[in-house]
């Protein structure tokens, strides 16, 4: 087992070190420091200006190479930030990117973390209820259903949200953000309802697969020859042995949790992290969207290796070797 977790551990840090030097390659070398100042302090910015703003930000390093110094080079710069989750400054503004962060884990964290422990359940429950009645009208209708749910755009459910729920029925805000306990609910509801919506298509239709396949198996078919019933089956056979792909779904969705929704966000007026990752699109911050970047892909990472070592939790014939 000791073997296993050091070549996981080995091989996810091989893969930061290929993500950090794909980041630096698109950031460093297609981008010229001379066009990440433009974008910052505007085109018809002067020479001088433009050298004292990349001499600020760094960028006026050696990229690869410094006889007289040579950790002092961009290269070295770039992963020694990334390692010690010392970001720097915004290009855009010069705020400590490490504050944006810490301001924002909060608002993605109030809107991602309802969204996950509302939609799991339902979909699993859905997706239990169109398998027990498998090859009948309640199965097909369920399948075309989740194919049309899944066909529309995230963008169109936001937008159709906003305009029903929001101008016409005046139900819910149609965008802003209040951290208040008393007042969040209000301004989270249709951004959850839209989120669990349009995420019900893809998931039922995944489980509802992994569970009608668990149901034809042996053990399955020698529960109902026992005389099981249908329900009980599903509840304690099928669901049961069906835990290592649900909990690989859960897993790698976890760590995501923290970098926010971008659309939800963005079209809600929520400050969160995926909020921050389209205003430094839109605004050519290339130092915080190479964070959310980096910060997106080390979450990505920790939850492949967190998904190996959680099968172990649920399914008793695996072993980490």
């Amino acid at each position: 087992m000791l073997f296993f977790v050091v070549r996981r551990v080995l091989y996810g840090l091989a893969t930061v070190v290929g993500v950090l030097l794909l980041l630096f390659v698109l950031f460093f070398l297609v981008t010229t420091p001379e066009d990440i100042a433009r974008k910052a302090i505007g085109e018809k910015a002067t020479p001088d200006a433009l050298a004292q703003w990349i001499a600020n930000h760094g960028y006026d390093k050696p990229r690869f190479w410094n006889p007289d110094d040579p950790l002092n080079t961009q290269l070295a710069e770039h992963f020694r930030r990334a390692l010690t989750f010392d970001f720097g400054r915004s290009d855009a503004d010069d705020v400590p990117i490490a504050r944006r962060l810490r301001e924002g884990v909060g608002p993605s964290l109030a809107l991602t973390l309802p969204l996950f422990v509302l939609s799991l359940p339902l979909s699993i429950a859905l997706a239990l209820l169109v398998a027990l009645f498998r090859e009948t009208y309640v199965d097909r209708l369920g399948v075309v259903v989740c194919v049309l749910l899944m066909s529309v755009s995230l963008l169109l459910y936001i937008i159709g949200g906003q305009y029903v729920l929001g101008k016409v029925l005046k139900w819910f805000p149609i965008s802003g953000f209040d951290p208040r306990p008393s007042v969040i609910l209000r301004f989270l509801a249709l951004p959850l309802t839209i989120g669990i919506l349009a995420s019900l298509g893809e998931s039922v239709r995944f489980y509802r697969t992994v569970f009608v396949e668990e149901a034809g198996r042996d053990h399955v078919r020698t529960a109902r020859a026992k005389g099981c019933s249908e329900t009980r089956v599903m509840t304690r056979y099928v669901l049961r042995n069906s835990l290592i792909p649900i909990l690989t779904q859960v897993v790698l969705a976890i760590p995501f949790l923290f970098t926010g929704s971008l659309l939800l966000e963005s079209f809600f007026g929520i400050p969160g992290l995926g909020s921050l990752t389209v205003e430094a699109i839109h605004g050519n911050d290339f130092a915080t969207l190479r964070t959310m970047v980096y910060i997106g892909s080390l979450a990505f990472i920790v939850g492949q290796i967190l998904t190996d070592f959680s099968y172990v939790l649920v399914d008793p014939r695996v072993r980490l070797e």
